[in-house]
């Protein structure tokens, strides 16, 4: 399985294709740069296609620019990606988006049978993938009953498209594999919503509850609030698509009244963390044990310059009672139940930790429309950008440092049944001092008494296979992270950065696919890497173990200058 998205995003959250266009039809000078340009060369092949076939549709008045709107409306990504040679397509997702609109629609599906096709020699997996026969009339007609998917370049669906050819080849064209998952009809399940946080994940536990399996997704945000999605799948036993329609309807209204019972709530929560949120013009109701006097008034706030922006909030360096701070600042348009929800959490877990390797809580503003969470500013800022935009390297004396940093700063968090369940790069911050500290605790969680937690929630790159598959999970989730964020500072690489998030979640949970380890690595480290991300979460250490571990490597590395930043 594959969804396109962001690097960096989360599972609640999406980044939008800021590409600026007019929404008219249109021309060369308006398409800058060369995105942009490929954009506005499959909308002219698929408005070509669509007038060649005599659309009706087509061949309204104004379809040019209504056509040109719904690729305006997406990321570039979408125009990239999507099948050309299959241009009716671009017609259904724009009919989904527009049925979305209407919150009775909500989300609006469409359900057909497409085929991988098997790769013939001396042909590309790609143009295997139109609806174009390439082998001899009896085995095209076999393979060509259904068109392909509407996104027909992914690795995952080459994989399918070479497993069949691999079985074609060994077994010949009369074999049992002719009927495969590899040859047989799958199912294409595209929606559209409204785009909302964790409608991604959400939409593939849906589809896993009623036995599911996700070969191939895209998922895509428009700039007017809107999301589409589109999976591939197979688990279905019928090569039919109304009962699975039906399926899929009945699933939805379960999840549907069940979120109303549970106020939306995606993971259980305990007796200790539960907080009533209103979303009038009260104030957010954060739990508080009296002992803490944490409200800011937001006039005392001097902003400076911005950090960083997101969909759902900013950052800003400030100044708070002549201290410098971080402040995080809630944008007003998106605030909703849910964000509420999520901001009393991180408050309610903030305000409770001190530990020189966790980020220090400053205080909060907790009424409307200014919800803002005001914490130290860390001169230094995030680990992530050093590696990925700076370009930054960390030594082996210096990467254990910052290792043994984050490892207590954990070690504090777990001891106080505090999972974070969103460990990565982008979350450890680094201060004057080249101390660095665990921030962002937005999705973190008291643990529950049971022990155990369910829904999916985090960054996928760094995610746990449990968390990815929305089976109960512990403190151990946040291990596997760890022993990513380690082979982070290790290669300075982004995991997997040749395979979109959801394309190297699946991975990991289907393949056991995990980074490789540089040949060169201190055997210690490499062992310590292993254990961390290993499947079991009952075989991954603690970061009370993983503290000793490391500190013992570093007994043995000589010690050098512990920043080295190289610009490329």
């Amino acid at each position: 399985m594959v969804v396109m998205m962001e690097d960096n995003e989360s599972c609640g959250s999406r980044v939008h294709d800021t590409t600026t266009s007019s929404s008219s039809s249109p021309s060369l000078s308006l398409a800058q740069g060369r995105h942009q340009r490929q954009k506005l060369e499959v909308y002219n092949e698929v408005r070509r296609r669509l007038k060649e076939s005599n659309n009706e549709e087509a061949n309204r008045p104004g379809f040019d620019d209504e056509l040109w709107a719904h690729f305006h409306r997406l990321p570039t990504r979408y125009a990239l990606d999507v099948n050309v040679e299959r241009a009716e397509d671009v017609l259904m997702h724009k009919r989904l988006l527009e049925l979305a609109h209407d919150p009775d629609n909500r989300p609006s599906i469409e359900i057909r049978l497409v085929q991988v096709h098997p790769v013939s020699d001396g042909t590309s997996v790609d143009s295997n993938l139109s609806d174009t026969p390439h082998k001899g009339d009896a085995q095209s007609s076999r393979k060509s009953i259904h068109p392909p998917p509407a996104f027909g370049s992914s690795p995952n669906l080459e994989a399918l498209a070479l497993e069949a050819t691999k079985y074609e080849n060994d077994d010949g064209d009369n074999s049992v594999h002719a009927n495969s998952m590899f040859s047989r009809p799958l199912h294409e399940i595209t929606f559209s919503a409204d785009d909302k946080p964790k409608l991604l994940s959400q939409l593939t536990s849906l589809l896993a509850e009623i036995g599911l399996n996700i070969q191939e997704a895209h998922a895509f945000s428009t700039v007017d609030g809107y999301s589409l999605d589109v999976f591939v799948v197979d688990g279905w036993p019928n090569e039919e698509t109304e009962q699975l329609r039906i399926a899929l309807e009945k699933e939805i209204f379960r999840i549907e009244k069940q979120n109303c019972s549970n106020h939306h709530s995606l993971s259980h929560t305990s007796e200790h963390e539960q907080t009533q949120i209103k979303c009038d013009s009260d104030p957010v109701a954060i739990p508080n044990d009296g002992t803490d006097v944490w409200e800011i008034d937001i006039n005392n706030l001097k902003f400076e310059n911005k950090v960083a922006s997101g969909s759902y909030g900013d950052l800003y360096k400030g100044t708070y009672c002549s201290q410098e701070v971080a402040i995080k600042i809630l944008k007003p348009e998106r605030i909703d139940s849910d964000l509420q929800k999520e901001f009393a959490q991180e408050v309610f877990i903030m305000r409770k930790v001190r530990h020189k390797n966790v980020v220090q809580f400053i205080g909060a503003s907790t009424k409307p429309p200014s919800l803002c969470i005001v914490t130290e500013f860390m001169s230094g800022g995030s680990v992530y950008d050093y590696l990925h935009k700076q370009k930054g390297v960390f030594k082996l004396p210096s990467l254990l440092k910052v290792a043994i940093d984050v490892s207590k700063g954990m070690n504090y968090l777990h001891q106080n049944n505090i999972i974070h369940r969103d460990l990565k790069a982008a979350n450890l911050l680094m201060d004057e001092n080249e101390v660095v500290k665990v921030a962002d605790f937005g999705v973190a969680r008291v643990k529950a008494q049971s022990g155990v937690m369910t829904a999916e929630t985090g960054t996928y790159r760094w995610m746990a296979p449990e968390v990815i598959e929305h089976k109960p999970y512990d403190h151990k989730a946040d291990v596997f992270s760890f022993g990513i964020v380690l082979w982070e500072l290790l290669t300075g690489k982004l995991p997997y950065e040749y395979l979109t998030p959801l394309q190297a979640a699946v991975g990991v949970v289907q393949k056991g696919l995990r980074p490789t380890i540089p040949k060169h690595t201190n055997p210690k480290l490499s062992e310590l890497l292993e254990k961390c991300w290993q499947q079991d979460p009952a075989l991954r250490p603690d970061f009370s173990e993983i503290i000793q571990i490391l500190q013992q490597i570093a007994k043995e590395v000589p010690y050098s200058h512990t920043w080295t930043l190289y610009y490329l």
